[in-house]
């Protein structure tokens, strides 16, 4: 069984307010202390299903330590920690700018340092284009706070993990979780798309800014087999008539891409659009 951490650190607390759960598990006591200092770290925000699942598996599978998180999903994210390898989990609220402080410091007293930065969580919401009272000020705030200003927050919050982390023979890496609704004028809703496109344009701006000792990179997937979408029917009769794959993207495949840019020395500043050619007809 996992142990369940709280780190009630009086300074941080007073700074920070009440700090998230970690899940720590058995597993990762029985690196040794070399490898612990060494082993590169990695956190997937939205962690415990769907496309950040995906990722973070790939990337345990690739040999890194990973974090998995949620806001929710306690359950899940227990469970993956328990059965991937030197993983762990941490719940927090990513609209909420003292968790994500509490959560990066828990990363780093858990792990020492941090290499990799994965923005996955979003949140979304269906309004037709056309109805622009629905798509209240609030619907905006919200759409923003989580897919625009928590990741600059999480990264600003990284920075310098990520630079201390980074040598000559690999540099710290983001990578950003867009949509092709950040490309295109498409998309669940206008403020949804919004905020992707908010997301890519930040993207390139940090990779000029953060460079060379941390790449930043975007994937732009389009239609995704996870659960959140199993119930898309349109969406899918769409891909599967009008896309040259004639499908949407398997969550692997995307985890494949954003571990091709992980592992890249080189890339920074793309906006991968993973669409299966949706884009081109």
């Amino acid at each position: 069984m996992v142990k369940i951490i709280k780190y009630w650190l009086a300074g941080l607390k007073a700074l920070c307010g009440t700090l998230a759960d970690i899940i720590w598990p058995e597993q990762e006591q029985n690196l040794t202390e070399s490898e612990q200092k060494t082993q590169r770290v990695a956190l997937v925000t939205g962690s415990t299903s769907g496309i950040g699942k995906a990722i973070a598996e790939r990337l345990a599978n690739d040999g890194y330590r990973v974090m998995f998180h949620s806001r929710h999903s306690v359950e899940a994210g227990n469970v993956l920690a328990e059965t991937v390898p030197n993983a762990c989990y941490i719940q927090a609220d990513l609209a909420q700018p003292e968790q994500i402080t509490s959560l990066i410091q828990q990363i780093l007293v858990t792990h020492g340092r941090l290499d990799v930065l994965i923005n996955n969580a979003a949140i979304s919401a269906v309004i037709p284009h056309g109805d622009m009272q629905l798509a209240s000020a609030d619907v905006w705030r919200k759409m923003y706070d989580v897919n625009v200003i928590a990741p600059w927050l999480l990264i600003a919050e990284a920075e310098a993990a990520l630079r201390n982390a980074a040598t000559e023979q690999h540099s710290s890496c983001i990578v950003n979780v867009s949509s092709h609704a950040g490309v295109r004028p498409k998309g669940a809703s206008i403020p949804y798309a919004v905020s992707k496109a908010a997301l890519n344009h930040m993207t390139k701006l940090l990779a000029v800014n953060l460079s060379p000792l941390i790449r930043v990179n975007a994937v732009a997937p389009g239609l995704v087999d996870t659960p959140m979408t199993k119930d898309w029917h349109d969406a899918r009769a769409l891909w599967r008539d009008k896309s040259p794959m004639q499908r949407g993207a398997q969550a692997e495949e995307i985890a494949d891409i954003v571990a091709m840019l992980v592992h890249s020395s080189y890339l920074t500043g793309e906006v991968i659009l993973c669409d299966g050619g949706l884009n081109l007809v």
